[in-house]
């Protein structure tokens, strides 16, 4: 990877792509409260793959049709993860916001072919080693404990007080992390931070923070393994490094952690302010269920996924892509595809959305198993704990974090009866 710090603030096309004279900035107001109007005039103008300016006025392409996410997804030998393809390397500076999410790690996201399926095996079988029914009554345990704190208060803020903190207990248990320590605490602070920094906060320390308490919790299991995924990890047959373990738990744990609190929050959002919802959900199985299904077409946590990167030069969506060139998978706009969804209609009750992607490099299974039982358990034990829940501030002051990644609120302030312990 390059370390040149030169930045590119012209809007010039790199040569060769007279396309991106006329590419779209992926940022602005419009992702923060309408990113679906958006991704729908990028489809009118540009068709199903859109030429984009990241960050710097980076080029990059936006794959906004369902078939041709599926079709880049579920053909590696041409749209490899390896983010060292990337021709633009040059022309990046080591500040970039989005380093994080492009700089190469020596984690399962960027491994590719034989070593990408050894590495995701031991994800996958240490994974299924998770009892669901123990994990939905751990889940359970967490909740009732979350609520407790807020419950006699008669009002809270979800995402900072329940939806963030639900999932980062529930995959550090899975983890091994002893529940109710000081340390895990901080973990869990830490990774919040990491993946979610607000103002005043040190993302980069945080997650130095982070790595130093996997690897302590690596040496831990090494020495006295447990029933959980980071000793199944060790004991896996393929032999895996305790430094290629502590990047893969990482991977983990930020891929259950904040995507499933904003799965979380966007579902409370819907049963709080569709009236569809709020005449049968009290109680109501089903409709919990049809609304975090509803979400992940329409909301969808992950909204875009960088990336992609060109292995030679192929054509997709009429496009010329040219070898090294990223691609960002624009999972929100294929689930909305209106190629899919004639009339605007989306079925909840159809689970083949994009979610959590498609092909080799997709949420390992069953961690889409597991994340719906986090989801699943937080959200109906919150309203079988406090059942006059409502929202604390009019619908239309709910705001969206001005993420083009990802699909969360910044807030969401409730009310109700407080509760007598």
């Amino acid at each position: 990877m390059s370390d040149t710090t030169g930045s590119t603030s012209s809007k010039t096309p790199p040569p060769g792509c007279p396309a991106h004279g006329s590419a779209v900035q992926l940022g602005g107001l419009e992702y923060q409260q309408t990113p679906s109007q958006l991704y729908r005039t990028m489809r009118r103008d540009h068709g199903a793959v859109a030429p984009v300016f990241l960050d710097g006025d980076i080029p990059a392409w936006l794959v906004l049709g369902y078939p041709e996410v599926s079709y880049v997804t579920s053909h590696d030998e041409l749209f490899a993860r390896d983010s060292r393809r990337w021709n633009q390397w040059p022309n990046i500076p080591a500040d970039w916001p989005l380093m994080p999410f492009v700089g190469y790690q020596p984690s399962v996201l960027f491994t590719e072919g034989p070593e990408h399926q050894r590495r995701a095996g031991v994800i996958t079988q240490a994974l299924e080693g998770v009892d669901q029914f123990e994990l939905a009554r751990e889940c359970q345990s967490i909740a009732e404990q979350l609520i407790a704190a807020f419950g006699g208060s008669g009002q809270t803020e979800l995402m900072s007080t329940y939806a963030h903190a639900l999932p980062a207990r529930a995959v550090l248990w899975m983890c091994g992390m002893p529940q109710g320590s000081a340390d895990t605490e901080q973990l869990v602070d830490d990774l919040r931070i990491s993946l979610d920094a607000g103002e005043g906060d040190d993302p980069v320390a945080a997650y130095m923070r982070v790595g130093e308490r996997i690897m302590q919790l690596v040496k831990e299991k090494r020495d006295r393994p447990g029933p959980d995924v980071t000793s199944r990890m060790l004991q896996d047959a393929a032999g895996l490094s305790d430094e290629e373990i502590v990047q893969d738990l990482i991977s983990v744990i930020a891929a259950a952690q904040q995507p499933t609190a904003n799965w979380i929050c966007n579902t409370l959002r819907l049963l709080l302010t569709d009236e569809r919802f709020a005449v049968n959900v009290s109680g109501g199985r089903v409709s919990v269920g049809d609304a975090l299904n509803e979400v992940l077409w329409l909301d969808t946590p992950t909204q875009n996924f960088i990336g992609r990167w060109a292995v030679r030069d192929t054509q997709l969506g009429g496009r010329l892509i040219r070898e090294g060139d990223c691609l960002v998978l624009g999972l929100a706009a294929a689930n909305t595809d209106p190629q899919i969804w004639p009339e605007s209609h989306v079925g909840a009750e159809n689970s083949s959305h994009l979610s959590f992607s498609n092909g080799e490099h997709r949420c390992p299974y069953p961690a889409p198993l597991l994340a719906d039982v986090m989801a699943r358990t937080a959200v109906e034990t919150l309203l079988e704990r406090l059942p006059d829940l409502v929202l604390g501030v009019d619908p239309s002051e709910l705001t969206w974090r001005p993420s083009i990644w990802m699909r969360g609120l910044n807030s969401l302030p409730v009310q109700f009866t407080p509760a007598v312990h």
